[in-house]
Order: C-alpha cells, then structure tokens, then sequence
C-alpha cells in the first residue's frame, strides 16, 4: 500500500469524491483539486489515472507520499 497525492486542475464537486475513493478531495485556493490517499498497488494508481483521463482533466502533479514524513513531502 502506498500514499499518494495527486493534484488537478479546477475544483471537483463533492459528487465525484464516491467516484474517486478511497482518494480525498481537497479544493486549494488556487483552483486546484488535490486528491490524497492510499491506493493498494500500481495497478490501482493506473486506474485512478485513467479516470482523471476519461474525466478530461488537467494532471497537474502525481506525488507517493512517505506516510511518516511529517511534513507531507514526496517520498525519496
């Protein structure tokens, strides 16, 4: 299992976060939807990828997340 944050363009409304699980939506301030939380292996990041794609959304970032990194950083 591992932690990922992955950020898009725009701000997604509430009802794709069912959609999205077992991501978190997070609207930013600057217009940008983060979606952070752990994904089983690869294969699922894939198909969290592709549902971005085929909602036609703008990838801004893919980020795997070292769950003990206090400070929320990317893993090394």
């Amino acid at each position: 299992m591992s932690t990922y944050q992955i950020t898009v363009e725009g701000h997604l409304d509430d009802r794709w976060a069912e959609w999205l699980a077992p991501l978190e939506l997070e609207r930013r301030p600057d217009g940008t939807t983060s979606l952070g939380g752990d994904l089983a292996d690869q294969s699922a990041l894939f198909g969290l990828l592709q549902k971005i794609h085929d909602m036609n959304l703008q990838l801004l970032s893919v980020d795997r997340v070292d769950p003990d990194d206090s400070a929320g950083g990317p893993a090394p």
